[in-house]
């Protein structure tokens, strides 16, 4: 499962809720939609700032990502001694990961001892949608609510709104003709039941092969009885070497994990000190030197693969060698040389994210395996049986959905969310997710979106990007209080400036050389426009500039007298 999910409680969405104007005081200070990681610890830290928080959830449980992706195999790609909270000394000596890895019903857990250990499940409300939130003007807040239609649900008045609902949280699921013919079980990795599936002799396809298609993929293959799978767009997968946690690290990073987390917050993606990038090109190693550079990251497993020289991302010549030195380990893996090139992609390595992988490759080695390439033999239809690609019918008894998420933008534009004159944020981002600092649109006052558009938590290790952005919400939540502020809200140059600003970065790297999530490409008809940014330290450093230097770019209102 991609780290960069962290989803939140909002999946759909039809009505708006009461505007009637008001001015007596909202009864919170701030109303947080999502229970996982980003909710959870935003609820803490409001608390710690005097701050009247509720979180809203529409789970039975809190956990976002690591709740409902429970697919086969589904488990964290940054190692688990950095993909966890470190605003605790306590927390982080007294957990005890299991795996270099940690698998999804661990994250789970990990995510409920969170919720237990700091007392936040008093302030959190499960099986709870939000569906819309207006903002009213004249009581400078948030009115909140669950109705739907006719139907009243429950309604909350915040002066803030924060959205923890995750970039990864709303799954794609594509029209493909005839699916609701098939008579077999159709599932999404991000939709899994809580119940076991069994696929014990069955004939399953899996389609998409992703970071949740590669890892159901290599797990549920020993126990089918014919895998195909339906490859939309080959992917590169680095190994994961994943096993035991070593005790020895354990030890080593617990006897100074606050030094680890710092010197982790300084790497571009807020993980990776224990194995820094090479600060040096491609090009000054000869081809020899190089080959052994790869070859050294490659067995030691994980991202570290595109640290290995300083120009991957940068230059296209250099990514172009990681690349093939990828591709020429598939064709070692897969024994048929067909096969073997259908697997090998063609656009930039890193330019989608990475799959961390174990295994999967050589899994097209076994007979119950078989790869279509939908490039040459795209889906046609589905029947009552199985599915028809490129003139061939496939007999199926279940079908697997790994097809990912509309990304960033999907869950908040399938809310009714409305701003300053009843602005609804689908006008607002009719041609993309316009923003300041990925963190506040203009014409919503007083709403904030943790690891949204425009900030980088799609680059970035979740929980760390998740740690900096909360802690700058309640800092400036608190310090707008103190001041008498009422509303916060960017302005339209500083939000121009900053969405530019991410595509400035975008543009000298290679991640606007393939079509991928980042710009939303993987969903029909949404505008293109590259969404996250790269690189968490100058992140960090803009943020606190604008704290320190009195929020340049956002406009600041008093309370109305």
């Amino acid at each position: 499962m991609s780290t960069t999910s962290t989803t939140g409680a909002t999946a759909t969405a039809t009505t708006s809720t009461s505007t009637t104007a008001s001015t007596s005081q909202p009864e919170l200070d701030l109303l947080i939609v999502g229970a996982g990681f980003a909710g959870l610890y935003m609820l803490h830290q409001a608390r710690a700032r005097g701050l009247n928080a509720l979180v809203i959830e529409a789970a039975d449980s809190v956990g976002g990502t690591w709740y409902h992706n429970r697919y086969p195999g589904a488990r964290v790609d940054i190692q688990s001694m950095e993909y966890s909270f470190g605003f605790d000394d306590a927390l982080q000596q007294d957990w005890c990961w299991t795996e270099r890895y940690a698998a999804q019903p661990e994250l789970l857990a990990y995510a409920n001892h969170v919720a237990d250990r700091f007392d936040l499940r008093s302030g959190i409300l499960l099986n709870t949608r939000l569906t819309g939130a207006h903002w009213d003007e004249a009581a400078q807040c948030w009115q909140a609510g669950t109705g739907t239609g006719t139907s009243g649900g429950r309604t909350w008045r915040a002066r803030h709104l924060v959205l923890a609902t995750g970039p990864l949280s709303t799954p794609s699921e594509p029209d493909f003709p005839g699916l609701s013919d098939f008579k077999g079980q159709v599932l999404h990795t991000a939709r899994w039941p809580k119940e076991p599936v069994d696929f014990s002799g069955q004939r399953v396809g899996v389609i998409g092969t992703g970071s949740s298609g590669v890892q159901t993929i290599t797990t549920i293959a020993p126990q089918v009885g014919q895998l195909t799978v339906f490859q939309r767009t080959a992917s590169y997968a680095v190994p994961a070497h994943n096993g035991p946690l070593d005790v020895a690290l354990e030890a080593q990073v617990k006897a100074d994990y606050p030094g680890f987390r710092e010197r982790n917050r300084r790497m571009m993606g807020g993980f990776g000190s224990l194995l820094p990038p090479n600060n040096f090109s491609a090009f000054s190693v000869s081809a020899e030197q190089r080959e052994s550079m790869f070859e050294g990251r490659w067995q030691i497993g994980g991202f570290v693969l595109l640290g290995t020289f300083n120009d991957l991302i940068v230059n296209p010549a250099a990514n172009e060698l990681a690349g093939e030195f990828v591709r020429n380990k598939i064709r070692a893996a897969v024994h048929d040389p067909a096969t073997a090139a259908a697997l090998c992609p063609s656009h930039p390595i890193g330019c989608k994210r990475l799959c961390v992988d174990t295994g999967y490759y050589a899994t097209f080695n076994r007979p119950n395996v078989r790869l279509v390439d939908l490039q040459t033999a795209p889906i046609e239809r589905f029947t009552a049986t199985g599915l028809v690609a490129g003139g061939e019918e496939h007999p199926l008894d279940a079908i697997v959905l790994a097809t990912g998420f509309d990304a960033m933008t999907g869950t908040l534009l399938r809310l009714d969310l409305r701003g300053r004159g009843g602005l609804a944020l689908q006008d607002k981002w009719q041609a993309g997710p316009l923003n300041y600092l990925g963190l506040c649109v203009v014409g919503f006052p007083n709403l904030f979106n943790i690891s949204g558009p425009g900030a980088t938590a799609a680059f970035t290790n979740v929980i760390v990007a998740i740690e900096h952005q909360v802690q700058w919400i309640a800092d400036t939540l608190r310090d707008l209080r103190d001041r008498g502020v009422a509303s916060i809200e960017a302005t339209p140059e500083a939000e121009t400036a900053w969405v530019a600003h991410v595509n400035t970065v975008a543009g000298r790297t290679i991640y606007l050389n393939c079509n991928s999530w980042y710009l939303g490409a993987n969903i029909p008809g949404k505008p293109r426009m590259f969404m996250p940014l790269f690189g968490f330290p100058a992140y960090v450093q803009k943020c606190a500039e604008v704290q320190q230097q009195g929020y340049p770019g956002f406009s600041l209102a008093p309370l109305h007298a």
